[in-house]
């Protein structure tokens, strides 16, 4: 099946018409007339890293200090920016990153919605982070507009390019993009720098901080396709689809053209199954064309939950017979309908929604997650029948929506701010306009929990966001998730919505759809049911809830109360979980130690509970047969146990050491329990379908631990630098039985291609780091995550503990496809005899820091030295001084012992070397380019002009000319 993925580059041509207005020597170098120009290209690798901090300039690299603070001149906003900055002190990162996960916890109950990660106003230490990449443009660039595009960084973004102040983003969430075609280096090397600051928040769950998403850079020609401009909308008849499609065209090219656009649909086995072309439109300069289009498409394959078919338009730009440029889009073609009677239709097809609630969070990474782990969660939840998925509460990432297109997952979209201010609707508009094509989005939500969308204001803010939707999508409904329990339930901005969403409200929703029958009901979040993976009664000490659903409960605190209301119901169109997954922060129900939410029926790691079989067992057609607890109680020999089964087979027999303790009949989404005296022994149960057993499963009293157990997710990977696998470890006793109650340390060791990215093991008590290789086994069991490198071979992974047997698994890790990306770049380091190689000046400490004289004239400047037996040469590389650009300057001279002696432009250099470290002197001329003037003789008055001839604005006259201070240099790496 023929797909588009958001790494392949779109290679095409085009023809740079320029500003024709302007006099031939001020244009820009025209690119080739022979291809279109778009590039897409990855932006993920090769970045440095280093905190900042939110309040103390002299830890913040000089951030918004003093004369040289940041915003006082253009094109010198802080020698970060520059590229002879020495960044030897910073980290390697690759993209995603988020580095709040690699902080230790604190208990600081200020810190309780964040998971007690030390970030935010208390802790400016950690809540600034700065981002720098260097890379190269070719010369060929030159008139093509260039763009980065970031897909989240949380929380507000400062972007510097090349020393330029570029722009200021808020919002964690929201994608943005720069246009930096003005301030570009053809043929050299380009920096690009961002201050991520995370001092404020969005959420009041763990959110993460840094560029945890991933980044592009994007050049096209003057005249292209907008970001996010296309949008192919589908009406179905019979066999046959009629396309609208809808193409938004810029004109950066200084002057009206006119442009025509070719539009190709792309079936799912790659075939073209239509095609036109427009009439040519006349587009001025600096305007967007919008170009409406229909394509009939015959014997449409539909996108559905079971046949993830998808389409491709081909959009092709043109301007007076010259291809501008070519642009992909994937999409699918179904359709939507929600009955106030008969609940939701897909196509035609009644679905009942199994939805879950999930933050974007995972243990071992944060919320900084590689695309695998996308498609890991996506097929985790599969797994368990759930067919939808709602991004709360906020955007998503592109992949994860690219995901659930090609796995077929309904996804329930979500803005972060319900407001109609220009920074609210504007992340809206976003949202829809990036994710509209997706046919997995079946609907936009435009807030969580608000107040004051019950209110009149609430009805203004709300209609003017759904009129946003309308204007740039109109194909799917929009909701509201409302305040909990009912409150407010058909008031205010809540009666927008195209279908009525509900929070904890079984018996309110129930009496509205009573009083109003005629509108569409969803449950947007359902099922705050807490639980401990592996444990079954509670322990508040150890952050521990009981496994048992509270069955006799309504469906704000049940998972058994909430299926059985809306499985009853056929106008009910479903819901959606809270949660999926555990995730971290807004620790539930017990706070410190607690770092994790426990709502979740699958861990952090996504680990199942019970609570997981339970949905399995009537979310799905799989035969289900799941009993617990375990059968470890050593302190209860002689007392009754509550056994449960979780089951969708017609029966359920129980044996206790092999003797029947009853055969029960399953209720419809219920479960079975009998009360069984405790023994060390073994519990069975037997699944009967049409009288006739189907199945079994065990448990058993185990004995001491004695090895250890591994699963991988996938035997094989992409050597690309990011791809995953997930690594389970079990503890196991002789018998080859998990031990439910262990906690083992264990050690994740990688040979081969690869590394170890982080680890877990789903308890919410756990403050072991992340980022760590080893990790306590929890409830018997605790997660690696191993990522490729970009050399393919045999990954071998050995999980390892004391005392205990080994395992070992092995991977494949295969040659990827190679994919656009921006390649790393790297100072070139010369090698050879005497000082040759990389020097800076090292900055000499006085009684109050370092010299203010001997920064000024140094900082990060960068000496490159060639020695060529006494004959030296090379360069100096500077940043740019407040009323001077960067500059670069050969170097010429001689080498003789331990003396060295050059000159670069009108300064001259003197001085000696011992080894690493060199002292040199140097003599400039008087500034401005004026000769000193020649001191006048005879008598002078006491008070009158200087009669030397010297420029007192410079001070005493060392920094016009003459001598200047002894400065160090010492040899460095980068």
């Amino acid at each position: 099946m023929a797909s588009l993925s958001r790494r392949e580059v779109l290679k095409s041509g085009v023809a740079l018409p320029t500003l024709s207005l302007l006099p031939a020597e001020l244009l820009p170098a025209q690119a080739p007339a022979s291809h279109t120009v778009r590039e897409q290209l990855c932006l993920d690798f090769g970045w440095r890293f280093h905190f900042g901090h939110a309040t103390d300039a002299a830890k913040d690299f000089g951030y918004n200090s003093g004369r040289n603070g940041s915003f006082q001149k253009t094109g010198n906003f802080l020698p970060a920016a520059a590229l002879p900055f020495d960044d030897t002190g910073w980290m390697d990162v690759d993209l995603p990153h988020d580095w709040v996960i690699s902080l230790p916890f604190k208990n600081d109950p200020s810190l309780s919605s964040k998971g007690f990660y030390p970030i935010g106003r208390s802790y400016p230490e950690n809540s600034v982070g700065w981002y720098r990449r260097v890379f190269m443009l070719a010369k060929e660039d030159t008139g093509k507009r260039i763009s980065v595009e970031f897909d989240g960084v949380y929380r507000e973004a400062l972007v510097v390019f090349n020393g330029y102040y570029i722009g200021r983003h808020r919002g964690g969430y929201d994608p943005f993009r720069y246009d930096v075609t003005d301030f570009i280096k053809p043929g050299e090397a380009n920096v690009l720098l961002l201050r991520v600051d995370a001092t404020e928040s969005d959420g009041w769950f763990y959110e993460g901080a840094g560029i945890y998403r991933h980044t592009w850079l994007v050049k096209t020609a003057p005249v292209h396709v907008a970001q996010w401009g296309t949008f192919v909308r589908s009406t179905v008849e019979g066999r046959r689809a009629n396309l609208q499609i809808r193409t938004e065209v810029e004109n950066q090219s200084g002057i009206s053209k006119a442009v025509r656009v070719t539009s190709t649909v792309i079936d799912p086995s790659g075939k073209s199954v239509g095609k036109i072309t427009s009439k040519p439109m006349a587009v001025p300069a600096d305007e967007t064309g919008t170009f409406e289009q229909q394509v009939s498409v015959s014997d449409a394959a539909l996108w559905s939950l079971e046949e993830r078919n998808l389409y491709r338009l081909v959009t092709e730009v043109d301007s007076d017979g010259v291809a501008m440029d070519r642009y992909e889009t994937r999409f699918g073609i179904r359709t939507l309908r929600f009955d106030a009677n008969e609940g939701f239709f897909l196509n035609g097809k009644s679905v009942k929604i199994k939805g879950t609630c999930n933050h974007q969070d995972h243990a071992g990474l944060g919320v900084a997650l590689p695309d695998a782990a996308q498609r890991f969660r996506v097929k985790t939840l599969q797994d368990v029948g759930c067919n939808a998925y709602r991004s709360a509460h906020n955007p998503p990432t592109p992949e994860l929506l690219d995901e659930c297109d090609e796995m077929g997952m309904l996804f329930l979209d979500e803005t972060r701010m319900m407001s109609s201010n220009p920074e609210g609707i504007a992340q809206f508009e976003n949202l829809i306009r990036r994710d509209r094509n997706h046919p997995s989005v079946f609907m936009w939500n435009m807030g969580n929990e608000e107040r004051e969308a019950t209110t009149e204001t609430g009805l203004h803010i709300l209609s003017t966001m759904k009129r946003s939707a309308t204007k740039l999508d109109g194909s799917r409904p929009a909701t509201v998730a409302p305040p909990p329990l009912g409150m407010g339930l058909g008031q205010g901005g809540l009666m927008v919505s195209d279908v009525i969403g509900y929070n904890y409200a079984d018996p309110q929703i129930e009496a509205f759809h009573k009083t109003h029958p005629t509108l569409p009901c969803m449950g947007t979040e359902n099922v705050s049911a807490v639980a401990t993976r592996g444990a079954y009664a509670i322990d508040e000490a150890n952050g521990a809830v009981s496994s048992y659903d509270p069955y006799t409960m309504t469906g704000r605190a049940s998972a058994e109360g909430w299926w059985r209301f809306v499985n009853s119901w056929p106008w009910m169109s479903g819901g959606f979980v809270w949660t999926g997954f555990d995730y971290r922060g807004e620790p539930s129900p017990y706070q410190w130690p607690n770092i994790s939410s426990e709502y979740g029926f699958l861990d952090t790691c996504g680990f199942p509970k019970d609570t997981y079989f339970y949905y399995q067992a009537w979310w799905t057609a799989k035969p289900v047969l799941h009993i617990f607890p375990h059968w470890n109680w050593p302190d209860l020999v002689g007392k009754e146990i509550a056994v449960w089964a979780h089951s969708n087979m017609d029966e359920v027999e129980l044996l206790q050491d092999g003797t029947s303790l009853g055969r029960q009949r399953v209720p419809k989404d219920s479960h079975l329990q009998w009360i069984v005296t405790y023994k060390p022994g073994t519990l069975e149960a037997r699944g009967f379908k049409n009288g006739q057993q189907m199945m079994s499963t065990r448990r058993e009293t185990t004995g001491k631990a004695s090895k250890l157990a591994i699963r991988v997710d996938r035997t094989e990977i992409d050597a690309d630098g990011a791809d995953l696998v997930f690594v389970v470890a079990e503890v196991h006793d002789a018998e080859g039985r998990v031990l439910p109650m262990t906690d083992n340390e264990i050690s994740f060791k990688v040979g081969g291609p690869a590394r170890v990215r982080g680890t877990g093991n789903g308890n919410p008590v756990s403050h072991e780091p992340d980022s760590s290789s080893s990790r306590k086994a929890f409830a018997g069991m605790c997660m690696g995550i191993v990522q490729a490198t970009r050399e393919s071979g045999i990954i071998t992974i050995e999980i390892t503990s004391p005392g205990l047997e080994s395992a070992t698994a092995t991977v494949t890790s295969r040659v990827a496809k190679e994919r656009p990306e921006v390649a790393v770049w790297k100072r070139d380091a010369p090698v050879g005899e005497g000082v040759t190689g990389l020097w800076r000046p090292v900055l000499q400490e006085g009684p109050t820091g370092p010299d203010p004289l001997q920064l000024a004239v140094s900082g990060d400047t960068l000496y490159t030295f060639v020695q060529q037996g006494n004959v030296l040469t090379g360069s100096i590389d500077a940043p740019p001084a407040m009323f001077g650009p960067a500059t670069t300057g050969a170097i010429r001279g001689t080498v003789e012992g331990g003396r060295v002696h050059f000159t670069s432009g009108s300064t001259t250099y003197d001085g000696s070397v011992i080894g690493d470290r060199m002292e040199l002197h140097r003599a400039m001329p008087p500034r401005g380019g004026q000769p000193a003037r020649v001191a006048e003789t005879g008598p002078h008055p006491v008070i009158g002009p200087p009669p030397e001839g010297s420029d007192p604005s410079l001070g005493l006259g060392r920094r016009g000319g003459g001598t200047q201070p002894p400065m160090i240099l010492q040899r460095a790496k980068r």
